[in-house]
């Protein structure tokens, strides 16, 4: 393979990189190689090596090198070799072998009153690239703009325009002798001599003025315009004569400290490394990396033992050529040392010279390593490759895909293969193949082989062949779509990574802002992939459930949601775009399926020549539309992401969502099938079975290396595509007509045609195999296509089985015999139903030669059963080629086969069972399990290795969408004891390995998913031992659906490749370059480690590898801010394995996306009817309807109802009315302690009056939401605020936290800034619709994320003042959720108290506050009764406000309907401020929503009775009449009936009401209560009647407040306490001036003593019960002696104390009347720290 076959590629590579590398190791100045290989496959800049800071432990090394080669300098990855611009004028005379000086030249002098400033030309004109970079220069055409170099300016490069005619072609060659330029700076023209432009440009040059030393590099424009540095000009041609000689300067780097010598022994690690690559493989760039790799570490650790002691001597630089000979000496001469002493490029010419002396019959090694030993400079060494097949498959991988595809359309076109394809014209044993075949024909006349349930033998004639039928074989797996549990999974995945994007804060996501998912897949241009995608879709009936098409019309419709990548792809696209900007309420999802395909710019698009797909995904993903539009999802989807992880990713890696890795096979234990992928076929390499997955056909191979010997310039392709043609014809013939034949064919090849054609003669059904083969190039498969159906068609075949062109550009085409087959399994197909996909051809016997540049993810029928990717050679040498290749094999396995599978071993290359079996190979019997005995002598001859055999017909299943996945494959199933097959201890190997599999049980790892396979060995002629499986189908396995991974054969390099390394580690492929399109970052990186998850390696490659220029991501820029790239925040990547079911993944996620924004919509509110309405007092006194405020005059006449309707309440105890003594009372059930009560609610959606918690991010509020960038979190300031309470009997401090943007509401003083009192309006103010008079307080716990505070939008955005009173201990927490909001923190001595301390001190602080603000406005002039004394006290669970209408009655019978329509809270408080008269009120409410509201229960307008929830609260009138800040329950319900007993007036408006969200977190939480002392964690719950103790007794203490523990006791206690009280409503219980709930089967009648009081009406009552609770002076035992008592009623006197509880006892001579013992005093169960409350109970006498 000469040097004319290196120009037959187009690529200038070779030359550049000789004449580079020749160029660079004259500017070798320092000691550390630059890796091999670097130049000609990536070309990055070098980095500086520092040899400082050396890491001591030698696992560390790997990062430390890598760190210090890349810590130092920017990285640059341009495609040109960088050379080190202040050497590059060393001349090019350094070349020849002296040293002599450089003749001077003596330069003209220049014309007077010109310019001779270096940079300038003579006009003055400014020609230095940094000026004119942005500059659009005029250049006439046939000119291309050149850099030119001048010594006195080294850092600049200056401007020309030069005729291209007079540069070289990409190969050196070509340029016309002279020159012909102009100069761009001042415009002249017409310069024909070299030495005269030079004097023009100023060049100012020592040595003689030529083209080739100072016109340097080609100028280009980047992306963005700039004018920059291009490649350099390539003006020497490569020499020589029988072999590309492709060499490798390894560049040091000349900043490295020169103390450093790494002649101590660094060669020797990176000779031995080298000499052991074989004679055939291919020399790859990564394994020479790390070759350097290891001798740097060698070198480092060597160098540290220099430091520590001198023991150890350096190898000098005289010993090291010799070391390295004599290293070399053991490669059998593959590897050359050549030593110079002057210059690397001296070892270089002496190379050439040797080639070029050499006669024809000596041997060429395969390298050269030229080393030159130079005391000055240190050691360098380049290696030069000269063996014909490495150089051969160096150079064929230099190219891209479309390069080579070209390359071989190149050869077929212009007839180059001719002498190829006439040597194919004749058989192997030399007969002329179309004359043979045409005697066949005659042979067999008319008829044809039958179809299918008869021998290869059996002729019918072609009619007979159409009408036959085959058996129905309905396979219903088909066409049912399943969503498996590992894609819902992931379809969570990526839905939880969208609401993270929505909670990131940075406002690019507003979930809460869509009602509706839309979406629009784009996939790679392929036919059958949309055909595939849109049976998807159609199947799952995502269509309809997303809303976006009716049942009917979704299956013509699904065509607008799939978008090929092709030339219609931009007007579509735009369809698409208008719908995403005139649907601002959809959230849109555009899926980028297979989005690593074709991800080059738009920019390289335009540059390439007839390469239509070229920068198609740039331009529709990467468009400023796309970027910009904050309604659109981009989610990419591939199965190899690597060329979307590099440094300009535009993903975050964050943002990646990666397929589960299942740990457990529990987990599958429910999935019929399991996963059996890329990394599983590596696997079974290693397990040693009969029949591997993976194969490599040896003598293919040889056949192949023999004519590419022959055929030198022909592309290795189209060598292996010829050749396999024949392979498969000579099978065909051999098995048919020509058994001559048989030898001659690979019995790889031989055994695949015979299962082929054989399989469909076993059954009724005529089922059989499928066969991929893989072939690129779309001429090279016509061509393969149109010869075996030549063949077949001769041999009379075409009904046995059909050969289908897969081609992407095109449709599925079958004959119409065997669509008609097809139609007949599949049952009720309509008559015009045609196969469109891959899949829809289960079933048929046939060969699918798959062309295209990649394949694009389509998906097989289970019954692919080969895979033959021969032809997938050296042009393949990246991960994603390789892994996509083998990808198309990739499928779900059944499990019940492998649990069902004894798998046996062959053995016979093992040492240790060679001892106890014959001598005699033919005893190894080698059994197909497929076919019949007498079928098998058909191979005879064949090895074991390629005998096929599966239990059943093998198949296929990827169903992407229905198949569970694979767990991850642990390699402790097969490494050690599988790695050789050696045997451990005393069992052989298959023992070994039989335990192995064993004791994975039943759910056998997928490791040993092997096609079950049988070698059996014996040392008699008894024949086979019958294994009880053999004789039918598995049991539990649907026969022919067992499914079975196909079988894998490929070509040497590849299999190599892909065979997994020893030790389990990941296979040689993962460790190349992962796409063409990115290249390495460094040379020196460590290796992708074994037990990388898909995670970790994405950030490996987001590290280690960068976009080439032409990728699509290359123009992505840097975040100036961050200093990162940029990425995309509404951009996603999912990514999993080949065929593992992401399509049906990103579906479901689509669905679950719009399930999520409805429930976003949507807040579960509670949906309860009032309570007890049945025993209300009736309001006599009542207004009538319409009427929009309370009369203060009629409305103060109605009476108080004083029964409790909030069904919250339903479990409370009733409150007495003489009403209620006339209900029937019947038995409540008792209630459970533990069990909590499910109360109903019912799905709302919300509106844009709803309040919001902190998960709600809009564009609206996000401002009153989150502090900006400008504002922090300390510009809140914290203020002490203390006032005395008379009911706390001390002072009281809280703080107040107030952001900046919230002062204006307070007062602060003016020297200290100390806060002074919060500002309230006046009653007087006229009403204003911006403005709401009364602040509103919001008591919150345990909801900082979950308490709905944001009322921004409830508000309509109007300012508003709203406290937030919040704990001392979780004040951090709501500060950090809530930054912009006022707090009001609660001393800590109330850390553990309930709500009734929070309203207590809401009160306090509210009226000490009111009387601050009449005394400043007093001072201004304004009455006292002026300032406003309302404020609002809701809860942090109100969502939405609601107005009520009664609609007019239509007919007398039916009752009215109510209307209903969602407002404002602004709307609600401001009318309810504007009622008249406000002031005599005392409380303000609205009714609970329900939707059992009727017309009924608005009829009175307003109620006089309980409010609840949300309040506006007149705390000038309310001054005396206090909240129980003791209280956990029921406060509110208390703090009514004292307000009412104190005549004042509570209000309810009944035309609005209130939805409360059902939180599930916070709130009035009950403690846990558990033991103040645990002594073991596992303790029985601790039941309600435990919570009360005999005081000093050793019982059990509690840790929890003592009020919580009396209150929860009391809810339970009702049986003991109030055993008369029990369901007898009659005879209440009497509680003075408290209401407690002492469970729903007692009703309390509630009695004030104070003064004054309205109190029931409870004359000739005889009470069940006396309930005396911390009870103050006003309670005397007079008052008590007016209330009657049944005989036998109970006492229960509570107070804080011992001692008090006795003063109490005999204030109120209680003793007189009532019964006690002592063992029925009780205290609550706290240590006495604690401060437990005590009672006492005792009976009526």
């Amino acid at each position: 393979m000469g040097n004319s076959y290196a120009g037959q590629l187009k690529s200038a590579r070779f030359e550049e990189a000789l004449h580079n590398s020749i160029e660079a190791s004259l500017r070798c100045s320092s000691v550390i190689p630059r890796p091999i290989f670097s130049q000609l496959y990536l070309d990055p800049d070098q980095h500086p090596f520092s040899s400082a800071d050396v890491k001591p432990k030698v696992e560390e090394l790997d990062k430390d090198l890598v760190h210090r080669c890349t810590q130092n300098g920017s990285l640059d990855f341009s495609n040109t070799l960088t050379i080190n611009e202040m050497e590059d004028d060393e001349d090019d005379e350094e070349m020849s072998d002296s040293n002599s000086p450089p003749i001077p030249y003596s330069q003209k002098p220049a014309p007077e009153g010109s310019c001779t400033t270096d940079g300038f030309c003579q006009a003055g004109k400014d020609l230095r690239l940094v000026s004119l970079c942005m500059e659009q220069i005029d250049i006439p055409a046939g000119f291309l703009l050149v850099g030119a170099k001048s010594p006195n300016l080294p850092e600049h490069i200056l401007v020309c325009a030069v005729d291209k005619r007079f540069l070289p072609d990409d190969h050196g060659k070509n340029a016309l002798l002279g020159f012909s330029g102009n100069c761009i700076g001042c415009g002249e023209r017409g310069f024909r001599y070299f030495t005269e432009f030079s004097n023009h440009i100023n060049l100012k040059l020592t040595t003689q003025p030529k083209k080739q030393k100072h016109l340097k590099y080609y100028l280009v424009r980047s992306s963005q315009g700039v004018l920059s540095k291009g490649p350099l000009i390539c003006w020497k041609e490569c020499r020589s004569r029988q072999s590309s000689a492709i060499c490798h300067s390894i560049k040091p780097n000349s900043s490295v400290s020169s103390t450093v010598t790494p002649e101590n022994g660094t060669t020797n690690g990176y000779k031995s490394g080298f000499i052991q690559t074989g004679p055939d493989q291919i020399p790859l760039r990564e394994e020479f990396e790390q070759i350097m790799l290891k001798a740097m570490q060698e070198f480092t650790l060597k160098e540290r033992a220099l430091q520590m002691g001198p023991q150890c001597t350096p190898v000098s630089p005289g010993q090291l050529p010799w070391l390295a000979r004599l290293i070399a000496s053991v490669s059998q001469d593959l590897v050359h040392v050549i030593v110079t002493q002057n210059s690397l490029a001296e070892g270089i010419s002496e190379t050439l010279r040797i080639l070029s002396e050499m006669r024809h019959y000596q041997r060429l090694p395969d390298y050269v390593v030229a080393i030159c030993a130079s005391k000055i400079r240190g050691n360098e060494f380049c290696v030069v490759v000269l063996g014909q097949h490495q150089s051969r498959a160096l150079a064929e991988s230099m190219l891209t895909t479309s390069e080579f595809l070209k390359e071989i359309s190149y050869e077929l076109i212009t007839g180059k293969v001719s002498f190829l394809a006439s040597h194919f014209k004749t058989t192997s044993l030399g007969d002329d193949l179309d004359k043979l075949l045409e005697k066949m024909q005659q042979r067999r006349g008319d008829s044809v082989v039958t179809p299918f349930n008869g021998d290869l033998n059996e002729y019918v004639s072609p009619q007979e062949a159409t009408a036959l039928i085959p058996t129905q074989n309905l396979d219903l797996d088909n066409e049912t779509f399943q969503i498996y549990q590992p894609q819902l999974t992931v379809a969570r995945k990526l839905l939880s990574q969208v609401c993270a994007i929505a909670d990131s804060g940075s406002q690019s996501l507003d979930l809460g802002h869509f009602s509706k998912v839309d979406f629009i897949i784009i996939v790679p241009r392929s036919e059958v992939l949309v055909q595939q995608t849109l049976q998807r879709i159609r199947q799952s009936g995502v269509l309809v459930d997303l809303g976006l098409e009716e049942n009917g019309t979704a299956y013509q419709r699904a065509e607008k949601y799939v978008v090929r990548l092709d030339n219609e792809i931009q007007t579509k696209f735009e369809v698409f775009m208008r719908r995403v900007k005139q649907n601002p309420y959809t959230l849109f999802v555009l899926v980028h399926d297979n989005c690593h395909v074709e991800l080059t710019s738009v920019i390289s698009g335009s540059l390439s020549h007839g390469e239509p797909s070229h920068g198609l995904a740039d331009r529709v993903i990467n468009c400023r539309e796309v970027l910009e539009a904050f309604n659109l999802l981009v989610l990419q989807v591939s199965s190899y992401p690597y060329t979307l992880q590099t440094q300009q990713s535009r993903i975050s890696s964050s943002n990646e969502v990666h397929w589960i890795q299942l740990d457990s096979m529990e987990d599958m234990s429910c999935e019929e099938k399991l996963y059996f992928g890329l990394n599983e076929y590596s696997k079974s390499l290693q397990w040693g079975i009969t029949s591997p997955l993976l194969r490599c056909d040896e003598t293919f191979e040889k056949m192949v290396n023999t004519l590419l010997e022959r055929y030198p310039r022909l592309h290795s392709m189209v060598v292996r595509c010829y050749l396999l043609i024949q392979q498969y014809s000579e099978a065909l013939m051999a098995l048919t007509t020509m058994a001559s034949l048989r030898d001659h064919s690979t019995p790889e090849t031989l055994s695949i045609i015979d299962d082929l054609i054989s399989a469909p003669g076993k059954t009724k059904s005529g089922r059989g195999h499928m066969l991929i083969i893989r072939v690129p190039s779309v001429q090279l498969a016509m061509l393969a296509k149109e010869r075996l159906q030549e063949v077949r068609d001769k041999l009379g075949l075409q009904y046995r089985f059909e050969i289908i062109l897969g081609n992407p550009a095109s449709e599925v085409s079958v004959a119409t015999h065997f669509v008609a087959r097809l139609k007949t399994w599949r049952g009720n197909e309509p008559d015009e139903w045609t196969p469109r996909t891959y899949q829809d051809l289960e079933g048929l016997p046939c060969i699918v030669i798959l062309t295209g540049k990649d394949p694009l993810g389509e998906t097989f029928p289970r019954s692919l059963k080969y895979c033959d990717l021969r032809l997938i050679d050296s042009s393949y040498l990246t991960r994603t080629a390789l892994e996509q290749e083998v990808g198309l094999a990739c499928c779900y396995v059944s499990k019940e086969v492998i649990r069902g599978s004894t798998v046996a071993l062959d053995l016979s290359g093992k040492e240790q069972e060679r001892a106890t079996v014959s001598e005699n190979d033919s005893d190894e019997l080698l059994i197909d399990l497929e076919r019949p005995q007498s079928n098998s002598s058909a191979i005879t001859g064949t090895s074991g290795s390629i005998l096929e055999n599966g239990v059943s017909s093998s198949s296929t299943a990827d169903k992407s969408q229905k198949q569970p996945l694979t767990p991850s494959f642990q390699s402790s199933a097969n490494s050690e004891g599988l790695d050789e097959g050696v045997s451990t201890g005393t069992a052989g190997a298959g023992e070994t390995l039989k335990q192995e599999y064993d004791s994975l049980g039943p759910q056998m790892a997928s490791s040993t998913t092997s096609k079950p396979s049988l070698s059996l060995s014996s040392s008699s002629s008894s024949g086979p031992r019958a294994f009880p499986w053999l004789g039918g189908p598995i049991q539990g396995c649907r026969g022919l659906h067992a499914t079975l991974p196909p079988i894998v054969i490929l070509s040497k390099a590849a299999y190599s490749l892909l065979g997994s390394q020893r030790g389990g580690k990941l296979p040689s492929a993962s460790s190349l370059l992962p796409h063409a399109d990115v290249a390495w970052a460094s040379s020196l990186r460590p290796l992708l480690h074994r037990d990388m998850s898909s995670e970790e390696q994405s950030l490996y490659y987001r590290q280690w590898t960068s976009a080439r220029q032409h990728h699509a991501d290359y123009s992505n820029q840097l975040d100036p801010n961050s200093g990162t790239w940029a990425c995309h925040p509404r951009r996603l990547l999912l990514t999993g394995p080949p065929q593992v079911g992401k399509t049906g993944s990103y579906l479901q996620f689509l669905r679950i996306l719009f399930r999520m924004l409805i429930r976003l919509l949507e807040v579960d509110v509670y949906d309860e009817g009032e309570i007890n309405t049945d025993h209300s007092e009736s309001s006599e006194v009542s207004q009538s309807e319409g009427e929009p405020w309370p009369d203060i005059e009629s409305f103060s006449k109605m009476p108080f109802d004083i029964s409790v309707h909030d069904p919250k309440y339903s479990l409370m105890s009733l409150v007495y009315t003489a009403k209620l003594a006339g209900v029937k009372q019947e038995t409540r059930k008792e209630f459970k302690a533990e069990e909590p009560r499910k109360r109903a609610t019912v799905s709302m959606m919300l509106t844009k009056y709803a309040a919001y918690n902190t998960f709600h991010h809009c564009e609206q509020c996000h401002q009153y939401m989150d502090f900006t960038s400008s504002s922090q979190m300390s510009d809140s300031t914290l203020h002490a605020f203390t006032f005395s309470s008379s009911v706390l009997g001390e002072e009281v401090q809280l703080y107040f936290i107030i952001p900046k943007s919230k002062e204006s509401h307070f007062v602060f003083s003016k020297q200290d800034k100390h806060l002074e009192s919060m500002r309230l309006p006046l009653v007087s103010d006229k009403q204003n619709l911006n403005v709401v008079k009364s602040p509103i307080f919001t008591p919150s716990s345990g909801r900082h994320e979950h308490g709905l505070l944001n009322l921004f939008h409830a508000m309509e955005g109007i300012s508003h003042l709203h406290l937030l009173v919040v704990k001392e201990y979780e004040m951090p927490l709501y500060r950090k959720c809530w930054p912009n909001h006022i707090m009001l923190v609660l001393p800590g001595m109330f850390n553990n108290a309930g709500v009734g301390a929070a309203r207590f001190l809401i009160k306090e602080l509210s009226y000490h506050n009111l009387e601050l603000e009449r005394n400043r406005l007093e001072e201004l002039g304004v009455k006292r009764q002026c300032v406003w004394p309302f404020i609002v006290v809701m809860d942090d669970s109100c969502v939405l406000w609601n107005i009520h209408s009664v609609q007019e009655q239509t007919s007398p019978t039916i009752e009215a309907g109510v209307s209903s329509k969602n407002v404002s809270l602004k709307s609600v408080l401001q009318h309810i401020e504007a009622t008249p008269k406000i002031v005599h009120y005392a409380i303000l409410g609205i009714q609970k929503w329900s939707s059992k509201l009727t017309s009924q229960s608005l009829k009175a307008p307003f109620s006089r009775c309980h409010v609840h929830d949300f309040i506006l609260l007149n705390i000038d009138l309310t001054q005396n009449v206090q909240y129980d800040f003791n209280r956990y329950f029921c406060e509110d319900v208390d703090f009514n009936l004292r307000t009412n007993s104190s005549g004042l007036l509570i209000c309810r408006f009944n035309n609005f009401s209130l939805m409360k969200k059902h939180v599930q977190v916070g709130g009035q939480r009950d403690f846990i209560i558990k033991p103040k002392i645990m002594v073991s964690e596992s303790l029985a719950p601790i039941l309600p009647l435990q919570y009360i103790c005999a005081p000093d007794s050793e019982h059990t203490l509690l840790a929890a407040p003592a009020q919580f523990l009396l209150e929860k006791f009391l809810q339970h206690a009702s049986f003991k306490l109030f055993p008369k009280a029990i369901c007898n409503f009659r005879s209440p219980v009497l509680a003075i001036d408290c209401y407690l709930n002492i469970g729903p089967e007692v009703a309390i009648c509630y009695i004030s003593s104070r003064p004054h009081s309205s109190n029931v009406n409870c004359e000739g009552v005889f009470f069940s019960g006396l309930l005396l609770y911390l009870c103050d002076s006003f309670v005397g035992a007079d008052l008590l002696k007016k209330f009657k008592f049944l005989k036998g009623a109970t006492l229960c006197v509570i107070c804080q104390d011992r001692s008090s509880l006795r003063q109490t006892i005999v204030r109120l001579e209680l003793e007189d009347e009532w019964q006690f013992r002592l063992r029925d005093e009780f205290q609550t169960a706290n240590s006495s720290d604690d401060q437990p409350l005590y009672f006492l109970t005792g009976r009526h006498v």
